[in-house]
């Protein structure tokens, strides 16, 4: 029998979650730093946006602290370079202003949260908790994705096309009318496609794209349209 699972985080190596702190103000970098290690987290600090680009490893887990204004590149001009990129860190920014606009702005661009200065600490690394653990999962619905992706282009352009018709319910008989081919053609390909997907059954496959969130099975589902 097939495997229908996709990989899950226990089969995978994950380095200790990270915060990534983004500040000019040395005291902001040394109390986040601070509230990291008191919870067992690793913490990397930098004083700009422009020196925390320079070093960042997109493949290290964790979430990013950053200072909504600073000299150079701000923050939310590296939120929106994070953004272009595959693997972008839940963000947590803080301001040592009330700005409702640029509040709104850092939102919109995918932002967990909005903190003004002075902050609680407590209340941040509750915060900084929350958004690890976002992208946590975040982590483990991109590798499942990788992984049907991955099964996926190993099919022929006929094998999505049949498999596209058997995710919807389609009988061998309908798609040997409706592609025109034999019976027999069918059912050769259908047996390629579920060991190329490792299921046992085209229900199967729908399974699949249930394991993954909206975002993730509608991508999918596009990749057989």
């Amino acid at each position: 029998m097939q495997s229908t699972q996709i990989s899950s985080e226990a089969t995978v190596a994950v380095p200790p979650a990270t915060v990534f702190v983004v500040d000019d103000d040395p005291d902001v970098r040394q109390l986040v730093s601070l509230l990291a290690r008191s919870v067992g987290l690793a913490e990397d600090a930098y004083p700009s946006a422009q020196e925390f680009l320079d070093h960042y490893d997109p493949q290290k887990p964790g979430c990013l602290v950053l200072d909504i204004r600073m000299p150079g590149m701000s923050g939310l001009e590296l939120q929106k370079s994070l953004n272009a990129t595959a693997l972008i860190p839940p963000i947590i920014f803080i301001s040592a202003y009330g700005e409702i606009p640029l509040a709104i702005q850092a939102i919109r661009g995918g932002a967990v949260d909005f903190l003004q200065k002075p902050f609680s600490p407590q209340g941040l690394l509750e915060r900084i908790l929350q958004a690890i653990e976002l992208d946590r999962e975040n982590r483990l619905i991109r590798r499942q994705t990788d992984e049907i992706q991955g099964r996926m282009t190993q099919l022929t352009e006929r094998e999505s096309q049949i498999m596209r018709l058997l995710a919807r319910g389609q009988s061998t008989k309908q798609i040997a009318h409706l592609l025109s081919i034999s019976p027999k053609t069918v059912d050769n390909h259908r047996g390629k496609i579920l060991e190329k997907m490792q299921v046992d059954n085209p229900t199967q496959l729908a399974h699949l794209a249930a394991q993954l969130d909206d975002r993730s099975a509608v991508g999918m589902m596009s990749r057989l349209q």
